[in-house]
C-alpha cells in the first residue's frame, strides 16, 4: 500500500488505509461476489457511521444538516460511481426488485443514458434529470446507494434548490460538508488501490451508464 504523504493529510491516510484494508480482506478471503460485497457493505457502514457522528456534532454546534428523507434535489444531478459499487448495486436491485420494477429502472436508465451519452463533460455536470432509482421522492435502493450519494451532506437547502433550478449560476454551489466528501473519496481510493494491486482494474461511470451495463449483464466485471 502506497500513498504520497506530501499530498495527503493524516486523516486522508487513515481513510485510505481503511478502504485498502477492506478490499484486501476480500482478496485474502478469496475474491468473489460474496467477499467483495461484504467488503463494500463494511465500507458503507464505516462512512455511514462517520456521517452520523458528523451530523450529531453539527447539531451540538447548532448547525443544521438540511438533508432529510423526501428531499431529492441532489438525485437529479450527475452521480458517478466505481464499477465495483455498480456491481454491488445492480446485484441488490436484481435480488430485491420484482420484474416490473426492474424493467422500469432499466427503461429509465436507458432513457437517461441516451441523453447524457451525447453531452460533453461540462454539460453532464449541469444537466438535471431524476436518477433512474428515484421513486416517489426517495431512493428505491437506498441501502445499496454508492459512496457519492452517502457523502453528499448539505447545510443549506436553498443552495441545493438554486443549483437545481439554476445550475449555470457559478456564484452558487450546494453548501456541502467537506469532511465526509474527503473521507469517502479517500476510502474509495484505498479500496481501488488494493484491487488494482491484485490485478483488478476498476473504472468510474455515470450512474445511468453503469446501471445500463450491469443490469443487463449477469456477470459484470468489478
Amino acid at each position: 500500500m502506497t500513498i504520497e504523504s506530501k499530498h495527503f493529510s493524516e486523516n486522508d491516510r487513515i481513510f485510505y488505509s481503511d478502504g485498502y484494508k477492506l478490499a484486501q480482506s476480500a482478496i485474502e478471503n478469496g475474491l468473489s461476489n460474496d467477499t467483495l460485497f461484504s467488503a463494500i457493505e463494511s465500507l458503507y457502514t464505516e462512512i455511514d457511521g462517520l456521517n452520523d457522528s458528523i451530523v450529531a456534532l453539527a447539531e451540538r454546534q447548532n448547525i443544521k444538516v438540511a438533508c432529510f428523507k423526501g428531499c431529492h434535489w441532489c438525485c437529479h444531478q450527475a452521480v458517478f460511481a466505481n464499477s465495483y459499487e455498480l456491481h454491488f448495486l445492480s446485484g441488490k436491485i436484481k435480488k430485491n426488485f420484482n420484474s416490473e420494477e426492474l424493467a422500469d429502472v432499466i427503461a429509465k436508465t436507458d432513457a437517461k443514458h441516451a441523453i447524457t451519452s451525447e453531452l460533453s463533460e461540462d454539460e453532464v455536470l449541469l444537466f438535471k434529470s431524476p436518477c433512474p432509482l428515484l421513486r416517489n421522492g426517495s431512493c428505491s435502493s437506498y441501502a445499496a446507494r454508492p459512496m457519492a450519494c452517502r457523502i453528499y451532506l448539505s447545510t443549506k437547502l436553498e443552495t441545493c434548490l438554486e443549483f437545481y433550478h439554476h445550475p449555470e449560476n457559478e456564484a452558487n454551489f450546494p453548501a456541502l460538508i467537506d469532511f465526509p466528501l474527503r473521507a469517502g473519496k479517500m476510502m474509495n481510493e484505498g479500496f481501488r488501490a488494493a484491487l488494482k494491486e491484485f490485478g483488478i482494474e476498476t473504472a468510474e461511470f455515470r450512474m445511468e451508464e453503469g446501471l445500463q451495463i450491469t443490469l443487463k449483464n449477469n456477470q459484470p466485471k468489478f
